[in-house]
């Protein structure tokens, strides 16, 4: 049946903005009302935010250390000493490495890459990575989205010798590592104007400093954008400020000309790219890449690899030169990515199953569970996956080298790093945001850290904050989906956190009799309205197969949510209603 949803109307625009934007753009209520939403209420902010242009790049001088960072590397450089890129071996990680080693290779010869692997290592920066570093005689690591928190680690590669660089974006703790230089724009102490990087951003605002010390020139650095997209896409980063600028330019170079390896990626997961561009598309319905591609076809399989053997796949897939190459490593990482889909599989149901058969664990308003059996590599996908059917904080854990290691996801308004920070004194390390962490853990400190997670929660959880929300942006009638609707509504792409396509409700909808069922427990809609001239909007309805029969066979109306996308089938692309929930009639239930 799936889980219960508040729906929740977002705040309408004051009316004379809303007007104002309809005068000097000629633009219908609803897409004014979406700006002003947005925080858009002149015409030169709309320009900028439709067109979001390269030069709003901030100044990467403005972020703490980066001049230490950059006359340290060219110093470097300039007296051959060996450098190693160091990443996580997430999506953020791999793709930060990839983007700095393939800067600073047409640099130096004297330059080599290190992942960690995810069940010998861990995460972040280990020792035995420093001991290769030291054992190489690499006088400069500069770390990527990691080494924040690793003020032991960084001390054990002075005592070897070893100068650190670290790039990362996460919450730094109360110290920070003794290292070099620490390029970080969530330090205190860091007066950067924007907090939200990614990793691999951290690792672009480097080059950035580079090249302008080194009189390169942006447009050699630009197409480096594409690798900062797919890490805001896979990291969940929000899609705003400097953000918005990247991915949009990413996101443009992914269409018109992409690296082989995304171009494999996502060849692999069944796309065929088309040479358009977002800034200058064809907006009636041509297929583009987005986004969401990005998030559920490129980041997976790049990620698959460091989940189920080691990242450095992932950087070679992205470091790949030709589209054979690519193909071939794309090939192995999608199997990779089916394997990392039957241990996900498996071990969902089992967690799932231990849920559905303890009413004790039901009562909880967290989810933590530990099975020895389970992978590493999808913990956190099936934390993720839990809270789609059990709307709790949720942590998954399994054993890795005598520990449990974890991954935890969060609810809205709940802070999930906060609340783990708490549980420190339980901990051996963690790290993370207010939405995901990482964390391990000794096992005879499991029982304790499930009862102080639960009280922590317990605390500051109310029922309302248990219940999923869904944000509705306006009501609209199906006679206002249009093509210049629609051609300006993708206008507001690149989507996601702090830009999320918005979410419509429709009211006293009918199906108009070419409704079926699809798989398990989902619906290929064809919905009207009793006024609407046109044909019925195609939708698609996962997960609400149940409600079938009332909607088709004894024809109730009903209220829907939905976001508009395209649909692309057989090379013919056409409108689609993507249904986040379906409210039937109250009137019609008596």
């Amino acid at each position: 049946m799936g889980l219960k949803k508040v729906w929740k109307f977002k705040e309408k625009g004051e009316d004379a903005d809303v007007n104002h934007l309809m005068d000097v753009l000629g633009v219908v209520r609803p897409i004014a009302n979406l700006l002003v939403q947005r925080n858009i209420t002149t015409l030169e902010q709309a320009k900028s935010f439709f067109r979001p242009s390269i030069n709003s790049l901030h100044d990467p001088f403005l972020m703490k250390d980066m001049a230490k960072a950059v006359e340290r590397i060219t110093t470097a450089i300039k007296n051959d000493e060996k450098i190693l890129v160091y990443g996580d071996y997430d999506v953020d990680g791999t793709s930060a490495v990839a983007l700095v080693y393939s800067f600073l290779s047409k640099l130096t010869t004297h330059i080599d890459f290190y992942i960690p692997n995810r069940y010998s290592e861990g995460y972040g920066i280990s020792f035995k990575g420093i001991d290769f570093a030291a054992e190489h005689n690499f006088k400069l690591v500069i770390t990527l989205d990691c080494g924040i928190k690793a003020t032991e680690k960084i001390l054990y590669g002075k005592e070897k010798g070893v100068d650190f660089i670290i790039g990362d974006h996460h919450h730094p703790g109360d110290t920070l590592p003794e290292a070099y230089a620490v390029l970080n724009p969530k330090r205190r102490d860091c007066l950067y104007p924007y907090k939200e990087l990614s990793g691999c951003g951290v690792g672009f605002k480097l080059v950035q400093g580079l090249a302008h010390k080194l009189n390169i020139p942006f447009e050699d650095i630009k197409h480096y954008l594409d690798l900062v997209t797919i890490s805001i896409a896979a990291d969940v980063v929000p899609i705003t400020g400097e953000n918005r600028v990247m991915a949009f330019h990413g996101l443009d170079r992914i269409n018109k000309n992409p690296r082989p390896g995304i171009e494999a990626a996502l060849r692999s997961g069944g796309i065929k790219r088309r040479p358009e561009s977002l800034a200058k598309v064809d907006y009636n319905f041509t297929k583009y890449i987005t986004i969401s591609d990005l998030v559920f076809v490129v980041g997976p399989r790049v990620n698959a690899a460091g989940r189920i053997d080691t990242g450095k796949n992932s950087v070679l897939l992205l470091l790949s030169q030709t589209l054979e190459e690519s193909e071939s490593l794309a090939n192995i990482i999608n199997d990779f990515n089916n394997e990392r889909k039957s241990f996900d599989k498996l071990a969902f149901e089992d967690a799932l199953s231990k849920l559905n058969s303890s009413p004790e664990l039901q009562k909880k308003k967290t989810t933590v569970l530990f099975d020895p059996q389970w992978h590493k590599g999808v913990v956190g996908i099936v934390a993720s996956r839990l809270i789609e059917h059990y709307y709790k904080p949720t942590i998954i854990f399994t054993e890795s080298n005598g520990l449990l290691t974890g991954s935890a996801r969060s609810v809205k308004d709940f802070d999930l790093y906060q609340a783990v920070e708490a549980c420190s004194h339980l901990i051996e390390h963690f790290g993370g945001h207010k939405f995901a962490a990482g964390l391990s853990i000794k096992p005879e400190n499991f029982d304790a850290f499930c009862q102080e997670f639960e009280r922590l929660a317990s605390e500051s959880l109310t029922d309302e904050m248990m219940i999923p929300e869904i944000e509705i942006d306006d009501a609209i009638n199906f006679s206002e989906i249009v093509p210049k609707f629609i051609r300006l509504l993708k206008q507001f792409a690149p989507f996601g956190p702090g830009n999320m396509s918005p979410i419509f409700i429709t009211e006293n909808v009918y199906d108009t009799g070419y409704s079926r069922p699809i798989g398990e427990n989902h619906v290929k809609l064809n919905i009207t309205q009793p006024d609407f001239k046109g044909a019925g909007f195609d939708a698609i309805a996962f997960g609400f197969g149940h409600l079938f029969q009332q909607i088709h066979d004894e024809q109730l109306p009903f209220k829907v949510c939905y976001h508009i996308e395209e649909n692309e089938w057989n090379g013919k692309v056409t409108v689609q209603l993507n249904v986040k929930d379906i409210v039937i009639d109250e009137a019609s239930d008596s």
